[in-house]
């Protein structure tokens, strides 16, 4: 995912800004094909996943931005890996960013960027800690305030979950959120392309697909647990940014699976 941002970025017509994702990549030693090229060293995966990783960013990093706007003065990063959105969007002043991982994974994402001297545009603080854990509890003793609004962001995570792993997250979310929050969230379907592309590149990207939400449309899971949904499919986004459907999730495409981007608020 690291590598489809930093290609991104380097596109004429990107869709986000993100110079970071290169020194995540030199530092690990990583290289990438050069925007818009296709070499036979290029994973199928990279191919097949770059307009939806981008089209999926942009539309996050808008409703992010719009719910800090609107007054949730937290945002939370669930299972944030290389996300460099503390440092590439404007935050408003009074917004505290929490980002959640393995410690592990933190601690190589902090030397990178202080090697860099990069810093961020407002209050962050990272919480190292496992999802699969009471990271509620972490969290809080981090200086998370569960009575002030907050936006949450899920992204690249349902899937990896079982669907009993994503009623849990979904209800430790929302017994934390105040009325007036706002998650945002990207989920997809599998397929025999997207299994055959995995597969190429790692055993373990097969195995690690679970699926998430038993609900087959993420507007009747995110209702179910009491927020106000709002649901597109991927099609329609991708159309609203100029990409195509990537071939996973082109409907036209017989055995694709569906994908969605999709925001809940919890009223109050």
């Amino acid at each position: 995912m690291t590598a489809i941002r930093a290609r991104e970025h380097r596109r004429a017509d990107r869709l986000f800004t993100d110079p970071y994702a290169q020194h995540f990549l030199d530092a690990a030693g990583a290289g990438i094909p050069a925007a818009g090229t296709q070499t036979d060293a290029t994973p199928e995966l990279f191919t097949l996943m770059a307009d939806q990783v981008a089209v999926r960013t942009r539309f996050l990093d808008e409703e992010l931005e719009v719910a800090a706007r609107a007054g949730a003065t937290q945002t939370v990063l669930l299972a944030c890996g290389m996300d460099a959105r503390a440092f590439r969007l404007d935050w408003p002043s009074t917004t505290h960013l929490f980002e959640l991982d393995f410690a592990d994974t933190l601690a190589y994402r902090a030397a990178v960027l202080s090697e860099h001297g990069i810093t961020a545009g407002c209050r962050r603080t990272e919480v190292p800690t496992d999802l699969r854990e009471d990271w509620p509890s972490a969290l809080r003793a981090a200086g998370f305030d569960p009575g002030l609004p907050t936006a949450w962001l899920m992204e690249g995570l349902l899937y990896a979950l079982t669907s009993d792993a994503a009623d849990l997250l979904l209800d430790r979310v929302t017994a934390n959120s105040a009325p007036g929050s706002t998650v945002a969230l990207d989920h997809q379907e599998d397929s025999d392309l997207l299994r055959g592309a995995r597969a190429a590149l790692s055993e373990e990207l097969v195995d690690m697909w679970h699926g998430g939400p038993t609900d087959d449309d993420p507007g009747r899971w995110l209702a179910r647990h009491g927020w106000e949904p709002e649901v597109h499919a991927l099609e329609e986004i991708t159309a609203r940014y100029g990409r195509p459907v990537p071939p996973p999730f082109d409907p036209l495409r017989p055995g694709a699976g569906r994908s969605w981007l999709a925001v809940g608020r919890l009223p109050g």
